[in-house]
């Protein structure tokens, strides 16, 4: 069987589980259980438009996480089957920032790409960051001024509370409006923002409304 779950929905997965595991252990009723089983299955099934029946049963095995041990063994098995984020290598990267004439691209050795939507690093001397990731299909990179923020808040990408800054990117307009700038939080930490993302349609949002 082919690698056939993207990354974001691995960890929509896992989130699943850990609410179903939640569910067995504050609950004693069989019928809660039981319906919760066939809530978590449904949401986790509604991820796919098409699974052979291989595939299915492996997505139903959600079903059988009763308690930490079986939630490890369930994320190995999955995790064989995701489809690891393309591996880059620096020139790629600076293909994407051809104005940036000294581009410090961080080590690409130890990036786990079965768990990653998308690579970023922060440049703090010249507050920027930088996002890499593909969007439908195709490898994208934005730049933004990035500034953190002393408060935890709402990232505008994966959605959870974290430590945050604001990233603004600026583009042009029309002949009016002349330059526009936009802005959003985001993780600080972008290992962080991947292992919550449990959609790709969040990522692919804000990249878009980045670039305009």
């Amino acid at each position: 069987m082919n690698a056939f779950i993207r990354v974001d929905q691995y960890h929509f997965i896992k989130d699943q589980a850990h609410n179903l595991l939640n569910g067995h252990m504050t609950s004693n009723d069989s019928s809660v259980t039981q319906a919760l089983k066939s809530i978590t299955y449904e949401k986790v099934l509604a991820l796919f438009t098409e699974l052979t029946n291989e595939q299915d049963q492996l997505i139903s095995q959600v079903q059988q996480v009763h308690d930490e041990t079986d939630a490890i063994l369930y994320f190995s098995r999955l995790k064989q089957y995701v489809v690891p984020f393309p591996e880059l290598t620096e020139d790629h990267i600076k293909e994407l920032f051809p104005k940036i004439k000294k581009l410090n691209v961080p080590s690409l050795v130890d990036i786990a790409w079965s768990e990653t939507s998308y690579i970023s690093w922060n440049d703090p001397g010249a507050n920027r960051k930088y996002i890499v990731t593909y969007i439908d299909g195709k490898l994208e990179g934005i730049i933004g001024h990035y500034h953190p923020s002393r408060q935890k808040s709402i990232c505008t990408i994966c959605h959870d509370y974290e430590k945050v800054g604001l990233f603004t990117s600026t583009i042009g307009g029309s002949l009016n409006e002349g330059t526009i700038s936009r802005g959003n939080y985001i993780c600080h930490d972008s290992n962080k923002c991947n292992q919550n993302l449990k959609s790709k349609n969040n990522l692919k949002k804000f990249v878009q409304h980045m670039q305009g």
